[in-house]
């Protein structure tokens, strides 16, 4: 330390010991005019005064918070001031921890699936996604899903019309949802059997009448609920309980004069109702509630499970 008049003054290997910072970087800073020397010495070296010392405290602070060399330059020439650039570095840093996270659900899933690398590339593109183009994957899912038949205007609008909205700040576990589910609505097999349910809701619509939806899910509902009264007693779909419901669906499934004692028309029932309980079905709006923060729900398929099992006992 040297005294320039009553004021003491460091050099760089000086200020370097005080402050912990290596000699190239206060150089460096100096260089860059964000540290300018209080004095030199008659040899040309640089000095620094106590001011000097808690400016390169400053310099260092900003640099660790992430802001770079021109910003610091303007907070130390008052051209911003420090509130006006943490807003804009922390509106930055969202902006790349909103690009971390993605690429974390990306390798985890990678990591999950064992993904061979051209999977790897489709899932960091699905990541990126925007809203927009969620919007359209969705959109044109369902326009292939409904293309030329006739099903309940109201039913589909409702499967349409839920779309999958990802927070500004989604959780990781969203994001993974996000991710499995684009890639379920671009699966093929996925896609044809949602198709052939689509299909199958066309012909009993036509056969039934406008009303088909609404009655379906309503006797849907209470046939289910029966499934899970005989799950929870422990009950066997080939049961007498298990041939009772059986009868009691085929009974109230039958209109137009069908008697539902026809084996040919009890089995088209049954495959008809089992293509209905694909699960991978339930998989997308398991999906869907996760990516949209939706509350969850406990899975039906141990009921469509049994009662398509009862179905086909009741078959012979």
């Amino acid at each position: 330390m040297k005294h320039m008049g009553t004021t003491a003054v460091f050099t760089i290997g000086e200020l370097a010991k005080r402050t912990g910072l290596p000699v190239k970087t206060i150089r460096f800073y100096s260089d860059e005019g964000l540290l300018p020397p209080t004095d030199r010495t008659d040899s040309g070296y640089r000095l620094y005064d106590a001011t000097a010392m808690a400016r390169l405290e400053l310099v260092r602070t900003l640099r660790e918070l992430g802001l770079g060399l021109a910003d610091v330059e303007r907070a130390l020439t008052r051209e911003a001031t420090i509130g006006d650039l943490a807003v804009q570095h922390v509106a930055a840093l969202d902006e790349q921890i909103r690009r971390l996270e993605l690429r974390r659900a990306v390798l985890r899933a990678v990591a999950k699936r064992d993904s061979p690398l051209e999977e790897v590339e489709l899932m960091n593109k699905l990541a990126s996604m925007s809203d927009e183009d969620r919007k359209r994957l969705l959109d044109g899912f369902w326009a292939d899903m409904v293309e030329g038949l006739e099903l309940d205007p109201e039913f589909y609008e409702r499967m349409r019309s839920a779309k999958p909205e990802l927070p500004d700040d989604p959780t990781p576990e969203q994001l993974e949802a996000w991710i499995e589910f684009a890639e379920l609505v671009q699966d093929e097999e996925f896609r044809a059997s949602i198709r052939r349910m689509s299909e199958w809701h066309s012909r009993l619509r036509k056969q039934d009448g406008a009303d088909f939806g609404e009655t379906q899910q309503q006797l849907w509902m209470a046939w289910s609920a029966k499934a899970a009264e005989a799950l929870e007693a422990g009950l066997a779909p080939d049961s007498a309980e298990g041939r009772e419901l059986a009868e009691t669906i085929f009974t109230q499934s039958s209109r137009n004069g069908q008697d539902p004692a026809d084996p040919a028309w009890r089995k088209r029932l049954t495959d008809g109702m089992a293509i209905s309980s694909d699960p991978r079905a339930e998989r997308y709006w398991m999906l869907l509630g996760k990516i949209n923060g939706w509350p969850s729900f406990p899975s039906q398929m141990p009921q469509a499970e049994w009662i398509i099992a009862a179905l086909r006992s009741a078959q012979g």
